[in-house]
């Protein structure tokens, strides 16, 4: 009864179609700006200049110092920021879809399966803005990489549901399967792939496919939305 209350108060537009799309945007912007902002320096070697797309993570932006060693207060305030804003958008955006997408008692359980996890990933992406990489290592390292196994089983939870459920077209639920392939590919690099002390090659196929599946994050968010825009779903 408490959670039907709280979601009839929330407006599912603003929720599931203009924030995200907004805080979309501005993830993108914040991460341009930091890395314009970000003063040098990759793991193997610190006497690089500015940001380099294929030799420096994200959360190389998040430290509290540059690679280099130069202060880096700047890029690491809006690393923060916007990771801040993806997690509380994430957080409303998974606890209203098991009202619009628990169509039957199995989908209603499933949804809320997947966003229990989504709330586990929502916590570790503020986790990650707020644990400065050269400062809390292990802790950040944590978040980091349980965005991902978390975000994993909300993947797979809302593929089923989009599937079953007839709110969305059987697009979306390939859209959202194709999602869950591309984390559970990137788990994999997590856990198997080179580790970056290794040498520069292996520093470039982790950044790499991280950068990729940060963009296939973003545009899952925004394809959804426009299944959620059309005429009647909500």
């Amino acid at each position: 009864m408490f959670y039907n209350s709280l979601v009839s108060r929330l407006n599912k537009k603003k929720i599931l179609i203009f924030i995200p799309r907004l805080v979309s945007i501005l993830f993108v912007f914040f991460q341009l700006f930091g890395m314009l902002v970000y003063p040098g320096g990759t793991i193997h070697d610190i006497s690089t200049n500015g940001y380099s797309f294929t030799s420096n993570f994200f959360s190389d932006m998040g430290a509290y110092a540059a690679r280099n060693g130069e202060p880096n207060y700047l890029s690491m305030i809006f690393f923060s920021l916007s990771l801040t804003l993806v997690g509380v958008t994430f957080a409303f955006y998974y606890l209203v879809l098991p009202k619009i997408m628990g169509s039957d008692h199995f989908n209603y359980i499933l949804s809320w399966i997947g966003t229990i996890f989504a709330f586990c990933g929502s916590i570790c992406l503020i986790g990650t803005g707020l644990t400065p990489t050269d400062l809390v290592f292990d802790a950040h390292v944590f978040f980091a990489n349980n965005i991902f196994h978390s975000f994993l089983i909300t993947a797979f939870c809302y593929s089923i549901v989009i599937f079953r459920s007839e709110v969305l077209d059987k697009l979306y639920a390939m859209g959202y399967a194709l999602f869950f392939i591309s984390i559970f590919t990137y788990v994999g690099v997590l856990q198997f792939g080179p580790a970056v002390h290794t040498g520069q090659s292996a520093l470039v196929f982790q950044v790499v496919a991280q950068k990729l599946i940060v963009i296939i994050f973003c545009l899952t968010v925004v394809h959804q939305t426009f299944g959620f825009n059309k005429r009647g779903v909500l």
